[in-house]
């Protein structure tokens, strides 16, 4: 018994060793019937992985040649923020006269501030404003019928066949980079709002043509749209914005104007007062009579006399101040009533494909300024054209020539994607077909 038990112990690790064994030769031969599959089909596998690379490889040689042309803009302005419209300007006036002198104070260098058209303003948010403007349906048709009239008509045609797509031939980027917000590590609100407002130095509008022949007449129809028909853009949401402003402006003049008129009213009241008093008669009996006025916070005692002649000088002041009030109200409306004439003419121009140059918005402009008869409304309109003329001289590129530069076709590398990928699919096949033979036989 003891003989067989032993027996029993040794035998296993013998079986296990063949089995080990058998499993070594198996893997041996799935590796050689691998290889022979291989060998078998190597013609095939050759020919299907390196006809279809050489069919790609000449295919992308013998097609035309893209080039590009990048023209760059500087896009910076030098114009003072917000803070020329604070309450700073103001001064220590009381709260009334500081909110009524709000709707009027904010001229001069905040108008020249908001006004400049030459300005691009070119952030985040206005960048992709620029670009889905001349990337939108209309405008696209601007260029492709410049194009057509130009005798460009086939590339034309492959900007309509991509209009969906249209970066794929007019490309924009800008110097420096906006900062991606969602890949920093910033947290704090006030350094994210700085980053959202940071402005761009230069813009690169990148053109892709082909052949080189046509590229000159390509570049230069759209650079004449984007210099002219998006300037006009960029003037329609300045004029907008005058209008917003002009509006607050009247709002104020409005909201302010019943304070004014209230302490008129008030200081009236009280001058009226002093007066039925008889101040010959008090002073006789009273040499020292004095009336306790309050200034600065501090109470203070004047005589009579000069109480009366503080309260006269501040309703001249106050009167005074609703005058100035009125006068810019109707001054304010009847630029409120031109700029809205302007917008108009610009949404009108704008809505249609046909070509409309901010030289021609320029010659509107001239032609306004002779119907209009207020010498004010002519000097405002004077000096809107001569931003006009501004705006025009700030979309000229840096190099009017820009060199050419031919597009790398990437035929090597993209051969060889095709040949890797035409390679594995005819291992695959080699392996398939073989084995759809043992299945038959």
């Amino acid at each position: 018994m003891a003989s067989t038990g032993n027996g029993g112990t040794n035998e296993q690790p013998a079986e296990n060793e063949i089995q080990k064994d058998v499993h070594i030769y198996e893997d041996e031969i799935n590796f050689m019937g691998y290889f022979l599959v291989l060998w078998k089909h190597k013609w095939f596998i050759l020919v299907c992985s390196i006809l279809p690379a050489l069919i790609v490889g000449v295919c992308i040689h013998l097609s035309p040649r893209s080039y590009m042309v990048t023209y760059t803009y500087d896009v910076m302005g030098d114009v003072m923020g917000d803070d020329v419209m604070g309450d700073d300007v103001i001064g220590d006036a009381s709260d009334y006269e500081r909110g009524y002198e709000r709707g009027y104070a904010r001229s001069g260098l905040w108008d020249n501030a908001r006004n400049d058209i030459s300005n691009w303003n070119l952030n985040e948010k206005n960048f992709n404003v620029l670009q889905s403007k001349f990337y939108s349906e209309g405008n696209i048709k601007r260029i492709v019928g410049k194009l057509k009239n130009n005798g460009l008509d086939e590339y034309a045609q492959h900007i309509e066949n991509f209009k969906a797509d249209a970066s794929q031939f007019v490309k924009f980027a800008v110097s420096p980079p906006f900062v991606d917000i969602s890949k920093s590590n910033v947290t704090n609100p006030d350094q994210l709002e700085k980053i959202r407002d940071m402005e761009a130095l230069l813009l690169n509008m990148t053109i892709i043509a082909s052949p080189k022949e046509g590229l000159e007449k390509i570049a230069l129809a759209v650079r004449n749209n984007f210099e002219e028909v998006m300037s006009l853009y960029m003037v329609q949401d300045h004029l907008s914005a005058g209008i917003r402003n002009y509006n607050n402006k009247l709002a104020d003049i409005e909201n302010t104007r019943f304070s004014v008129e209230l302490a008129i009213k008030n200081n009236t009241d009280m001058l009226g007062r002093l007066k039925r008093d008889d101040v010959a008669k008090i002073d006789k009996e009273k040499n020292n009579v004095a009336v306790q006025f309050n200034v600065g916070g501090q109470s203070q005692y004047l005589p009579l006399s000069y109480q009366i002649q503080a309260l006269e000088s501040e309703i001249v002041k106050l009167q005074g101040k609703i005058n100035t009030g009125t006068a810019n109200y109707k001054y304010y409306e009847d630029l409120l009533g031109v700029n809205t004439k302007i917008v108009a003419e610009l949404n009108d121009k704008l809505s249609s494909i046909d070509e409309y140059t901010i030289e021609q918005f320029k010659s509107f402009l001239t032609d306004l300024v002779v119907k209009i008869e207020k010498q004010e409304l002519k000097d405002y309109l004077a000096s809107y054209i001569k931003k006009i003329e501004n705006s025009i001289s700030a979309s000229i590129p840096v190099s009017k020539t820009p060199k050419t530069v031919s597009i790398l076709k990437g035929t090597v590398k993209k051969s060889c994607i095709v040949f890797a990928i035409a390679l594995v699919m005819s291992v695959f096949a080699s392996f398939l077909r073989e084995g759809l033979k043992k299945t038959i036989t």
